[in-house]
């Protein structure tokens, strides 16, 4: 969603903040966080401090919960038939993106909140979220918000000692969330002064402190495995975990070697145990334990996280305009998501499901474009121009500012994949034909440039 210039509600002075009023989480599955994670309708002014939402008009969409909700602030002061002028084409565009089947009765029976903060517990109750668990939510929200609005280092020392009760799991899973928002959506002070709290945080407080010792041990884990490097043996990696200093350097190890802890390696522990007594004997029963608990608990966090990348995806494949939606929710692609995508698409290949296979297509189509390098981009807008050498030396001309000293040799890199596919037919031909007039181009207009 981009970023648009509004005076500050307090200082009247231009700032960036990211206005939003349709949050269709239907067509958009990233629209609930943005509204719920203050991403949206939500100011900050670097000059005069302010910080709060913005009032504007709100409507929220989720077909699969039955809910279109509405918020209209009371501070506009305008009447209800003008306020029903502007949610009313909101809501009209929730209906028509809507296939027929799943336009049911409460599309015409919109639930009115005169207060955002009712809407928003509306949204959560129907997750599941309590009052009560969403006023816990709201404190840590309420502190962080106090945190950095606090200039002073010593009375910010003193908020994190008089706080430490809520400063747990919860709250730095927030506090990271929101630093991740505030990065994504083009905020860098903000996440630049959240990124300086976040490390004040973690030397100041109890969960910090527990947070920096996991990391340091999974550290330690890394050099170790690094150390031994290629003689990495199932027996070795036993005597690693049999050494390792803590718990925590062990679920440090377990989760770096999951894969590689297999029936073969229970097997080879389960030997050793056998020949043991005595002590010894306990401890290696000791460890088998605290080995498969680690796994299982490694499982069952990856099972769930392939859950929600599986529920992500089918939302996203569910959207009116897939390409649209995988845009906008570009960020939520992380390396479980892709790996479900990837599954998804084998499984739609081998079952010869056309229809899905398309869809799916689609989504990888932009995923490819977002992580296209501009020069590959330019590269092959180019090649649209290989036949007519005046113009495409005009669009080097036109666009040198893209013409590294790399260049050539990204298009050589490109003409050695296209003579390295092991079947030549026509397009790889062409293809390359094309790629030899633009690599030459290029070439001579580097040598010029650079002379």
């Amino acid at each position: 969603m981009p970023q648009t210039q509004i005076a500050c509600p307090r200082c009247r002075q231009m700032i960036p903040a990211q206005v939003e009023q349709l949050f269709d989480v239907t067509t958009d599955p990233g629209a609930k966080q943005r509204l719920l994670g203050r991403q949206s309708n939500y100011a900050r002014c670097q000059f005069c401090g302010f910080e709060g939402p913005l009032s504007t008009p709100i409507v929220y969409h989720d077909n699969e919960k039955e809910l279109l909700l509405t918020f209209f602030p009371s501070e506009l002061g305008l009447p209800v038939n003008e306020q029903e002028k502007l949610v009313g084409p909101l809501i009209n565009q929730v209906v028509n993106r809507l296939p027929n089947e799943k336009r049911k009765a409460y599309l015409f029976r919109p639930q009115t909140f005169l207060t955002y903060q009712s809407m928003l517990e509306r949204i959560l109750e129907a997750d599941g979220v309590s009052k009560e668990m969403l006023s816990e939510q709201q404190k840590r929200v309420e502190l962080m918000q106090k945190l950095m609005r606090t200039t002073s280092p010593d009375v910010r020392a003193e908020l994190i000692k008089q706080n430490q009760g809520i400063m747990d799991e919860t709250f730095f899973a927030l506090f990271g969330r929101l630093l991740e928002a505030a990065a994504q959506s083009g905020q860098p002070q903000a996440a630049q002064a959240m990124a300086a709290l976040q490390q004040e945080l973690l030397s100041q407080t109890d969960y910090g402190r527990k947070l920096q010792s996991q990391m340091g041990e999974l550290e330690a884990a890394v050099k170790t495995l690094q150390d031994v490097g290629q003689g990495l043996t199932r027996e070795k990696l036993l005597e690693i975990f049999i050494e390792a200093p803590s718990d925590d350097r062990l679920k440090a190890l377990v989760s770096l070697t999951r894969s590689g802890l297999d029936y073969n390696f229970f097997q080879i522990l389960t030997a050793r145990i056998e020949k043991a007594s005595g002590e010894e004997r306990a401890k290696l029963e000791g460890l088998r334990d605290k080995v498969l608990d680690f796994t299982n608990q490694i499982d069952k966090a990856m099972e769930e996280q392939m859950k929600q990348a599986d529920a992500f995806i089918e939302e996203l494949l569910a959207a009116p305009n897939i390409a649209e939606a995988t845009a906008q929710n570009i960020g939520s692609f992380n390396e479980a998501v892709v790996q479900v995508l990837e599954a998804k698409l084998q499984e739609a290949n081998r079952k010869q499901d056309s229809a899905r296979l398309n869809k799916l297509q689609q989504m990888v189509a932009v995923l490819q474009q977002a992580n296209t390098p501009p020069e590959l981009t330019f590269i092959n807008a180019l090649l649209e121009f290989a036949d007519d050498d005046v113009q495409l030396m005009q669009v080097l001309k036109e666009n040198e500012e893209q013409i590294s000293e790399e260049m050539p040799g990204m298009i050589g890199s490109l003409m050695n994949q296209v003579e390295s596919q092991p079947e030549q037919n026509a397009e790889s031909k062409e293809i390359m034909r094309r790629l030899e007039k633009v690599y030459r181009a290029v070439l001579k207009f580097t040598m010029k440039k650079n002379m």
